[in-house]
Parts: C-alpha cells; sequence; structure tokens
C-alpha cells in the first residue's frame, strides 16, 4: 500500500477492508516521515503496533 491511500484509509469514515499478513486490520494513524501506520487486529484492539505501511493490503470487495 501506498502512503497516500493509507492516509485516504485512516480518515474515511467507513470501513475499508485492510490485512497484514492476511490478518484484518484498522489504520489508526499513519506516520509520513518513517512511512508507518499504527494499526491494530480488528478481534485484538489492545493489541497495536506500528509497522511498514508496504506490509498492508487492501482487499477487493
Amino acid at each position: 500500500m501506498n502512503i497516500m491511500r493509507a492516509k485516504e484509509i485512516a480518515s474515511l469514515p467507513d470501513m475499508v477492508k485492510v490485512t497484514l499478513n492476511g490478518v484484518p486490520v484498522y489504520i489508526q494513524h499513519v506516520d509520513e516521515k518513517n512511512e508507518t501506520a499504527r494499526i491494530y487486529p480488528l478481534d485484538e484492539p489492545q493489541n497495536e503496533q506500528s509497522v511498514s505501511i508496504r506490509q498492508l493490503k487492501e482487499e477487493e470487495g
């Protein structure tokens, strides 16, 4: 995923299907400078982590 799309998804009011290694995640914040995103798995909101935006994939449908 690219930085601009990650920022767009993070700002949308509707949920967009994004995964990290096949696990559905929610993007909380995008750090453009470091090219990372603060995310958490949908079923584990307490498990926040920062990951490279390149690791995230937007799912179709």
